[in-house]
Parts: structure tokens; sequence; C-alpha cells
């Protein structure tokens, strides 16, 4: 089935392998309003300990534990649900509650950076993520972009090289200390041209998001399916948030 591929790891192809019941009606299948209302609910639970972890920044604790928490406990909680994707209402909660001490540490840590410089940046960047998340959906509403396989394999293949280059600049920086392509953190030409189109490649994966949503409803994926699609629309939301976030310091670093 060409029609699942996503530059979203977790809206890719295989996600629906074995969940599909083409033709077949149950009353309990996936569907669009279903995985919009479980997307909201995901995303009041990561705003709850997004607060929290903000919270507890500006009270003067460590910002580190909290951020660690979130990122390993998240990966771990996404790896499971590749696998076991029918344990997604269970742990798409869990994944929105850990995702949420991440996001909320790492906005304070901006925040209070860029106080003096830059005051606001967090609520601008929140507010340009929903601009350009209603954007993205209107173009894909409308039809102005097109979700076709050549476009869903252009996008899938630059999201997993970036994916795997963040990962090579991770490793390298915490194993060897040592800043491989140092240019795409800078507040220079050539790192805030990076910054935009890295911030545009997120911004066209929600297009994918939204067609592996509304082809999974229409191949009659099962009803937890909702769960999964709903995970899947948060982390290219939050990846787009962190993108806009940090090209903005950039900006205002110059």
């Amino acid at each position: 089935m060409a029609l699942f591929k996503s530059g979203n790891p977790t809206l890719q192809e295989k996600a629906f392998e074995g969940t599909i019941f083409q033709g077949i009606s149950t009353g309990e299948e996936m569907t669009i309003r279903g995985t919009m209302n479980k997307f909201g609910v995901l995303f009041l639970l990561m705003m709850g300990t997004t607060m929290l972890a903000w919270t507890q920044f500006y009270k003067g604790s460590n910002p580190m534990p909290l951020m660690l928490t979130g990122v390993f406990g998240g990966l771990a909680l996404a790896l499971i649900m590749a696998f076991k994707k029918q344990w997604s209402p269970f742990l798409a909660p869990a994944f929105a509650l850990l995702e949420g001490l991440f996001v909320g540490s790492v906005s304070a840590f901006y925040d209070y950076a860029f106080q003096t410089k830059y005051p606001g940046i967090v609520m601008q960047a929140v507010g340009l993520t929903l601009v350009v998340t209603l954007v993205m959906y209107i173009l894909y509403k409308t039809r102005l972009i097109k979700v076709t396989d050549k476009f869903r394999s252009i996008i899938t293949i630059a999201t997993v090289s970036l994916m795997v280059f963040y990962l090579i600049q991770w490793i390298a920086s915490l194993a060897f200390n040592t800043q491989i392509a140092a240019f795409t953190n800078a507040a220079t030409p050539l790192g805030i041209g990076f910054s935009v189109v890295v911030v545009c490649l997120a911004a066209l994966n929600l297009l994918l998001d939204f067609d592996m949503i509304e082809k999974g409803a229409e191949m009659k994926a099962p009803k937890y399916m909702e769960w999964y699609g709903a995970f899947g629309l948060l982390v290219t939301l939050v990846w787009l948030y962190l993108e806009i976030l940090r090209l903005l310091s950039k900006l205002r670093d110059r």
C-alpha cells in the first residue's frame, strides 16, 4: 500500500500493517474525528506537564532531570508503540505526559536565556506553530498541495536523513565532545538558512500526517489506531515547535 508512506516514522506504511480490515465495517473503525478528539486529549495532557516543568524551572530546580526523563521515557514508549500499536490507548497518554516534561523544560530554558534580548520568544514560537499548522491543514484540505507518492518519498528521505544527522551530531557531542557541522547551531546566515529548511520540512510532514490519518480512516483501521495517529501528529507538532523556537533564537542572536 504505497499510500501509507510518511516522513513521520510513527505514521509510515508499516504502522498500519496487520491493522487494516478493508471493506469490513464493525462500528469500531478509526475515524478522523475520533483521531482529532484523541489528539486534543494528548495535547491537554502534554500541556499539563509542560506547565509543571516550566514552574519547577522557575522555582530553581535543575531542568535536566525532567528533560532527560521526558526524552528517554518518551523514546522508550514510542518504540514500544511502534511494535505494539494496540497498546496505544494506554501508552500514548503516558507519552504525552513525558513529552510535556521535555517541552516545558526546553521552553523554560529558552524563555530564561532570552528574557532580556527576546522577551516572549516562547509565546511567539507557540503562535507561529499554530499558524503554520492551520495553514498546512488548509493547504491539505483544499489540495493546493497534493500528497502524491513522489512527494511522500522525497519528504520521507529528507526527514530520515535529517534524523540520522541529528543522531550523529548528538552522539559526537556527548561521546567525543566534538561539534559536527557546528554551523547548524550558529546564528549565521548559513545556520539560519538551515533552520528555515528544517522548519519547512517539519511543516511538510504535517501534510503527510493528515494524509495518513485520512487514509487510515478510509481503510477502516481499528479504533485503537486513533490513539496511534494522534500520537504521531503530536510528535510532528512538537518537532515543528522546537525548530521554530530554535530559528527565532538564532534570528535574535545575530
